[in-house]
């Protein structure tokens, strides 16, 4: 079903346009000698777009689509580099947050809400997604479609399938790209997007475009690039497939009680929010909680001396956008400083260590030889590693809190 959002369509056309002269500006720099490409392809890599082609060809890829696409294929050695440190896996919280919720996007947000105040209104209305939620996707996407990425799509898109770290994901990737161009009319040109293959004002992948990117500006097609009314609606269609709950936010800034046990075993699983009330935990200003059965999981990015967070289903829901709870709470954080909240009450840490994929390997490794995680160090300190971390934390007298700090260090003997 095509969606049309007519009654704005003429107060953003020319807004469009000029955005489209940018874009093709931006595609004829990437079509200039030396940029996004490697000197020559490894020969592994000619194998495998040979691979890639046959599979292809399995999908019902048309012959000449192909022949326009593989032989030109490039390996992107920078695609691989960027993929292995990815800073919602490398940087503490404080400089992840910081560096993305800050006042200058907080008020171009706010702008942007304003401007577009009709066009989220119809969406919020068709969809049930608040319109401050949307811009808070585009604005960490994007920062409001100010950068949408001028990487060769299929490019990285191949460099990452015939990596093995996530060859299944990206080899999908490639060909949801393929079919991008037959069935949306596109060129290999116009896909340009980030390093990870993501498109347009709100980075979709190429899989995501193909099933929820949406024509709301009448025009008969979604054009995610240069219609701000499309990629909006689409972000709204994706929120409410994977399961946005209408009438509720995604968490809230929380305080814990100086006499907090965070050692309590079931820490970091799901209670109902009367549960968290019960064992003193207030809302960011010190009032009492809500005493109802909504599921809420207890978040502490910054330790026990930062921020603390009490998160619900639409959390997850901004997850399934990406898989990273730095990204979902800044998304969150972003949303309501748009809807006019203020600033966290916790404060960050200012001088915590930087995660650097080496470090996070030898924190995993002693963790491992200690019998606190099982499995092969990945070099990602995700959740369950700072279970992990807790354990060991607990083990040794220290604050539980699963947080990496000088004190973990020394007692791990890492320099």
């Amino acid at each position: 079903m095509v969606w049309r959002l007519i009654s704005v369509k003429n107060r953003l056309r020319a807004g469009r346009q000029k955005t489209f002269s940018g874009f093709i500006a931006s595609c004829l720099i990437c079509l200039l000698p030396g940029t996004g490409s490697a000197e020559a392809n490894p020969p592994e890599f000619a194998q495998c777009t040979v691979r890639l082609a046959d599979t292809a060809r399995q999908r019902g890829v048309k012959e000449n689509t192909l022949g326009t696409v593989i032989p030109g294929l490039r390996h992107i050695d920078r695609v691989i580099e960027l993929d292995r440190r990815q800073p919602e896996f490398t940087s503490t919280f404080s400089e992840y947050f910081s560096r993305r919720v800050t006042d200058t996007r907080v008020e171009r947000g706010r702008q942007m809400y304003r401007q577009h105040r009709e066009l989220l209104k119809e969406i919020t209305r068709q969809t049930g997604i608040p319109g401050h939620y949307l811009v808070a996707f585009w604005g960490l996407e994007t920062n409001y479609g100010g950068y949408k990425g001028k990487m060769p799509v299929l490019d990285a898109l191949a460099t990452l399938a015939c990596d093995k770290r996530r060859s299944k994901f990206f080899t999908e990737q490639f060909m949801a790209a393929l079919q991008l161009m037959e069935t949306n009319g596109f060129s290999q040109q116009q896909l340009q997007g980030s390093w990870a293959g993501a498109l347009g004002h709100v980075q979709f992948m190429p899989s995501v475009y193909l099933k929820y990117a949406r024509d709301a500006d009448g025009d008969n097609r979604a054009d995610l690039w240069n219609s701000i009314e499309d990629a909006l609606f689409s972000a709204a269609t994706f929120l409410k497939a994977i399961g946005w709950q209408s009438g509720s936010r995604w968490g809230r800034e929380v305080v814990l009680p100086e006499t907090f046990d965070f050692g309590k075993p079931g820490l970091e699983k799901p209670k109902a929010l009367r549960e968290w009330a019960a064992l003193g935990i207030k809302d960011a200003h010190g009032r009492q909680l809500p005493a109802l059965e909504m599921p809420a999981r207890l978040l502490i990015p910054a330790g026990h001396e930062g921020p603390v967070f009490l998160v619900y289903r639409n959390f997850n829901v901004i997850m399934g956008w990406n898989r990273s709870e730095f990204y979902a709470l800044s998304v969150g954080h972003l949303a309501d400083r748009i809807a006019g909240a203020g600033k966290l009450l916790g404060k960050l840490p200012a001088n915590d260590f930087r995660l650097s994929r080496d470090l996070v390997l030898t924190l995993q490794t002693r963790l491992t030889e200690q019998g606190y995680l099982q499995g092969k160090p990945d070099g990602i300190f995700g959740p369950v590693s700072r279970s992990a971390l807790r354990a060991f934390q607990q083990a040794r007298g220290l604050v539980p809190d699963g947080y990496v700090d000088r004190e973990v260090l020394e007692q791990m003997q890492i320099n």
